[in-house]
């Protein structure tokens, strides 16, 4: 199998890189020299000049509080691009792999979030990857949105790594509490697109929006508390839980991130991963566990 990668160096596409080589997967990565997403149509151009069997993007603007200054520049990258890359996926007959993010919802509590569920993004980051995941499935028929959710891995900036830094040699952490979600390893969402990927070289895919992330859901407080207690830490900072209000920020995050991930089971046969799993990995990468 072929593929081209849109991006190089954020989490889930070094996931990618490395999951290729070890599946025998030959991929080409495209970093911001190479295509910048800020500009459409060279990406565009790019996948018009690749010959593949599938593309994915797992480039994006991702600083949720930046993106309130600059909207247009998140939209541009979040919002246009994909609709452009997937309308050239389309001329080529290529199925397009697409990351998007749990930000597309309000975040009103309750049951966790399915695909169909109405969409309400709460900031400029969540409505431009809205609006990337509206372009994508009207411009390419082949397409698999993958929504997914709490990000990390033991590269860029994360939350694990923020604990990690931050938490080592205070006796006291104060985070989030009242904010729930699915923490997911990078490394995880790398297989399950792998996976997907395949499928569509068989002529097995299923088009649509999925969504994948990590088991079970907990809060920010609770995903502190798991990362110092798995840590080699002598002395480990004692983790009390805030609200919302005590911790404000430029863009409003959701209070209810937990993503239903059934659907992509029944069509792929990719499980719910457990994150502390891989938090563990994780932690043993970074050297911060007893081991």
């Amino acid at each position: 199998m072929r593929a081209l990668v849109f991006g190089s160096t954020g989490q889930v596409a070094r996931e990618l890189r490395r999951a290729a080589g070890e599946l025998g997967i030959e991929a080409s990565f495209l970093d911001r020299a190479a295509a910048d997403l800020a500009d459409p149509d060279a990406c565009a151009a790019a996948v018009r000049a690749a010959s593949v069997d599938v593309v994915l993007n797992a480039a994006a603007h991702t600083a949720v509080d930046r993106a309130e200054d600059e909207p247009e520049l998140a939209l541009r990258i979040n919002g246009t691009a994909p609709g452009v890359i997937a309308a050239a996926c389309a001329d080529k007959g290529v199925p397009f792999l697409h990351v998007s993010t749990d930000y597309v919802f309000d975040g009103t509590p309750g049951r966790p979030w399915r695909e169909d569920d109405p969409t309400g993004p709460l900031g400029a980051y969540g409505r431009s990857k809205l609006a990337g995941e509206q372009a994508v499935v009207a411009a390419c028929p082949d397409h698999v949105v993958l929504r997914t959710a709490w990000v990390f891995s033991a590269h860029g900036g994360n939350f694990v790594k923020t604990m990690l830094k931050v938490g080592k040699g205070r006796p006291e952490m104060r985070v989030v509490g009242d904010q729930h979600g699915c923490p997911t390893a990078a490394a995880d969402i790398a297989g399950a697109l792998w996976t997907i990927a395949a499928d569509w070289s068989r002529g097995r895919g299923r088009a649509g929006i999925f969504h994948y992330a990590g088991a079970p859901a907990v809060s920010w407080a609770d995903f502190a508390e798991a990362i110092f207690a798995r840590t080699g830490w002598a002395e480990r900072p004692a983790v009390t839980a805030i609200t919302t209000a005590d911790w404000p920020t430029k863009a409003a995050r959701p209070a209810n991130s937990v993503l239903d991930c059934s659907a992509i089971e029944a069509a792929y046969g990719i499980a719910q991963p457990d994150w502390r799993l891989a938090l563990d990995e994780v932690l043993e990468e970074l050297g911060e566990t007893s081991a």
